[in-house]
């Protein structure tokens, strides 16, 4: 049987003619960093002052023992090599790696001795692809597309510029004899009431067993079968019954199947083994033309889904510090927000196995980017075979997860090219085309046939319109946050909005604990730094001017603004779009989290504290939405149902004083069926004055509230917010707070971190009526000073 040793103990980094203790999977940053050789890249500036470190090579050494322990076969196998890498061993040479994404696979039969892995600077391995292809353009000025490597390693617009070396993922050496499993392919379908497993496998043979007869052995669901075969190819065919099927979150349950693969010898002795968890399901994508353009809607067990998604990124910017349990934490968070798609973007990693079965678990929708972003890339050698190699790796190694529902070819390429002015400077050189309408979708093909694959987000299904057409397949939504007020996300209906989102700055707990010292203003240093958007805080501070007023030397308001601004764009956007499913079929908000402490998109900050928008998502991602949608012909009543039953209410609908004074009521008894949404126009005697800014429209059913003012709030006569606190303890350290309005308070938010940095809070934004009150429960807190809690609470009205 393969014995598997793990070699993760006895590693160093080599530095300044010392040797530093090695943490392996890690890399160069963590190891300096556990070594006290450089500052925390982030707090303060400190990412300026470690960028040298990814301008240099690097060595990591350990001793090898030659103990084969009786295997005709000793392989030392890498998961990860962060990226330009050579594997010497003993002074001799046993191959070089070009790719962060691959595992690679070196042969030590009988060999011992000092391991050494060299790391080229990524700088240097990038330059010299350069140089044989040639320039190609890209949105940033690093050279993130002449290399297979975390492209976002090289800074983003949210990111830092920290680029790593080292052995991310972990390492091992596997020995073995006769024959071993290379590749398990489990092709999983399923048909009215019988579930299909087509198990295609490939075999690694020693000179001794090319020609011995194996049997592979597959176990799953109670059914086993078996079969014999000579050459190193075979497929098993496995039919169960009436299996349970596998449902995104909140369509069903996710029950999940253990498929157990041995390959035996001629005589039944096991050579290998291989078992992974599977779930019966059926997804397509529904990209058919129709009177509105070319849809694009899941479709899963035959159910169309209004996909309630996210967008993904590296959860650090040193990834191998992601545990499973920082993946369990963070997905959790995005199930309990409602959200059930997870889009995994181009410019970071094929995420740890740990993350895709937490998906699995939790209903969580995946799609999948390959790894291309913003950039033109070259498809010549030696990069061409590199992205081939890595999509075959990483293709067969994330296929058995029911949750992974879309392969996607690139982010934001096809876009690029016909947008961002590379036509001209490529004049006829390639520029990844041929990735994303060639050998990707032959790859998915070949390897997964059982997944939908589109070319790239955005994409409109071909070059007959325009990439991002919103009327044709998936669209970016971006000129809203760069140019335009979010009112103007309701200008358009897209058929799938794949991005859109609008910037807010992290907890404030967070920014004093990455800005140490700090008098923190908008514009002061480390703010600044923490801020990787072009012209972010211009665009953050219109955001808030337009609506609210700009804030003068009050930095505390600022931030609760810009994190309000933050939640009702994000929200105008996903309410607009869901009353119109379902010509509109989804929204993936950019973005879930943070890879750092910043000023970003994200709905998690960079800490792991949620925004006010984590908590809006939770609201408009429910799976009923009440809402009162802007139109031409006024507000609507928007009630959308994506629940599997129907949804029958009464909607107290109420024209208000500023006061609080009720000018007119109405109650009405309305139905919407199982995922449709119920649209309609508002009696006009229930519509706020024109232009009013002391009126305003509050819809309530069942819990849920959706206020419409005429005006913009700087316009609103908002009374003085007044209201009550009370606060009770919670045992185990948590504790209640209640608040009483006794005046109109308008998105009251409780920033508990204000409390102790340690503190969470259960709500959001909270729009209260007099004589309302709202129950926030505080996590991490026992309770103490009524004051603390009133200087932790903030509302629009509050001077």
């Amino acid at each position: 049987m393969k014995v598997v040793t793990e070699l993760h103990e006895g590693w160093s980094l080599c530095h300044g003619g010392a040797l530093l203790p090695a943490q392996v999977p890690g890399c160069v940053h963590t190891d300096l960093l556990a070594a006290g050789a450089i500052p925390d890249p982030f707090l303060g500036l400190n990412e300026t002052e470690i960028a040298w470190v990814g301008r240099q090579a690097w060595s990591y050494v350990t001793d090898l023992d030659a103990d084969d322990d009786g295997h005709e076969r000793s392989e030392l196998v890498f998961e990860g090599l962060d990226t330009a890498a050579e594997v010497l061993l003993a002074g001799a040479s046993l191959g070089t790696a070009r790719n962060m994404h691959r595992i690679h696979r070196f042969d030590v039969t009988g060999r011992s001795g000092p391991l050494e892995v060299r790391f080229d600077s990524a700088y240097d391995e990038a330059e010299r692809v350069r140089a044989l292809t040639g320039d190609r353009p890209n949105v940033y000025p690093e050279p993130f597309q002449y290399i297979r490597k975390m492209a976002c390693s090289f800074g983003w617009d949210w990111g830092p510029t920290v680029v790593t070396a080292g052995m991310w993922r972990p390492v091992r050496i596997e020995r073995w004899s006769t024959a071993r499993l290379a590749e398990v392919r489990p092709l999983v379908t399923v048909d009215d009431t019988t579930g299909h497993l087509e198990l295609r496998i490939r075999a690694a043979r020693t000179e001794s067993g090319t020609d011995r007869p194996l049997t592979l052995r597959a176990t799953v669901a109670g059914v086993v079968g078996e079969t014999s075969f000579e050459g190193t190819e075979t497929v098993l065919r496995l039919e169960v019954p009436e299996p349970e099927l596998w449902w995104p979150r909140g369509y069903g349950s996710q029950p999940l199947y253990g498929l157990d693969v041995e390959l035996l010898d001629e005589d039944g002795a096991p050579l290998d083994s291989w078992s992974r968890r599977i779930g019966f399901r059926d997804v397509t994508v529904d990209r058919s033309a129709d009177a509105h353009g070319t849809g694009f809607t899941f479709v899963v067990n035959g159910v169309r889904i209004f996909a309630r998604g996210v967008n993904w990124i590296p959860d650090d910017v040193l990834p191998s510090r992601v545990t499973p349990e920082r993946y369990r934490a963070r997905l959790t968070q995005a199930a309990a927000a409602n959200i059930d798609l997870v889009r995994i973007w181009g410019g970071g990693i094929y995420e740890d196995d740990a993350f895709y079965d937490v998906c699995d678990e939790l209903g969580l929708m995946v799609w999948q980017d390959f790894l291309f972003a913003c950039a033109a890339y070259p498809e010549e050698q030696p990069l061409r075979g590199e992205v081939e190699a890595e999509a075959r790796d990483n293709v067969v190694r994330l296929m058995s997860h029911a949750s992974l529902v879309l392969w996607n070819g690139n982010n934001e390429n096809l876009w690029g090219f016909r947008d961002w002015d590379w036509e001209a400077p490529l004049a006829g050189d390639s520029w990844g085309e041929g990735y994303y309408l060639g050998i990707l979708p032959r790859i998915v093909a070949e390897l997964d046939p059982t997944r939908p694959y589109t070319a790239g987000s955005p994409w409109s299904g071909s070059w007959d319109h325009h990439p991002n057409d919103p009327r044709h397949g998936t669209h970016h939504s971006w000129e809203v946050w760069n140019r335009q007020d979010y009112a103007e996300y309701r200008a358009d209906v897209p058929r799938f909005c794949a991005e859109f989102g609008w910037q807010a700055p992290p907890a404030i707990s967070t920014l004093r604990r990455a800005l140490p010292g700090e008098d923190l203003s908008p514009d002061s240093p480390g703010m600044m730094h923490h801020q990787k958007a072009e012209d972010g805080n211009g665009k953050l501070n219109r955001g808030i001017e337009r609506h609210f007023g700009l804030p003068q030397d009050d930095f505390d308001r600022w931030h609760y603004l810009a994190q309000v601004v933050q939640a009702r764009a994000v929200a105008a956007g996903i309410e607009h779009w869901r009353s119109h499913w379902p010509v509109c079929a989804g929204t993936v908000v950019w973005q879930l989290n943070d890879c750092w402490p910043v000023s970003s998109w994200a709905a998690i900050d960079g800490d792991g504290r949620l925004k006010p928008l984590y908590h809006e998502l939770r609201r408009v991602y429910a799976d009923r939405l009440l809402s009162l949608v802007p139109a031409e012909e006024g507000p609507m009543l928007a009630l959308d149902n994506q629940s599997g039953t129907t949804w029958r209410t009464t909607v107290l609908l109420r024209r208000l004083a500023a006061d609080g004074t009720v000018l007119k009521e109405a109650s009405l008894d309305l139905e919407a069926a199982a995922r449709t949404v119920l649209r309609m126009v508002i009696p006009a005697s229930l519509l706020p004055e024109a232009d009013s800014g002391k009126e305003l429209l509050v819809a309530d059913a069942d819990g849920l509230r959706a206020v419409h003012l005429p005006v913009f709030d700087r316009a609103f006569a908002y009374p003085a917010p007044s209201y009550d606190i009370r606060i009770e303890p919670a045992g185990d350290g948590d504790s209640v707070v209640t608040v009483t309005a006794r005046t109109l308070v308008r998105d009251l938010l409780l920033q508990a971190d204000r409390l102790t940095p340690a503190a969470s809070a259960d709500h959001g934004l909270v729009t209260l009526l007099p004589g309302e009150e709202v129950r926030i429960a505080v996590r991490g807190w026992a309770g103490g000073d009524p004051e603390s809690v009133r200087a932790a609470l903030f509302s629009i009205g509050a001077a």
